[in-house]
């Protein structure tokens, strides 16, 4: 996805991605996405042997950095 997460509107993203596919969404590795799931930092979910992740709980996983002016 040549875009950048969120630059897409809602209704023209995939609603479910691939591991593999959320961790490139928001430029992390597989390792990483994996490990959010693990820990219950993201939800995921099974379909047969697939396992997907929505946009939705990909978007709200990130948080903003605080900068000096939020001290």
């Amino acid at each position: 996805m040549a875009s950048e997460m969120g630059a897409q509107p809602a209704s023209d993203r995939p609603r479910w991605l691939s591991i593999p596919a959320a961790a490139a969404w928001v430029s992390v590795s597989v390792k990483t996405i994996r490990r959010r799931i693990a820990t219950g930092e993201l939800r995921a979910y099974r379909c047969g042997k697939s396992i997907r992740v929505k946009t939705d709980d990909l978007e709200a996983m990130m948080r903003p950095v605080p900068s000096a002016k939020d001290w």
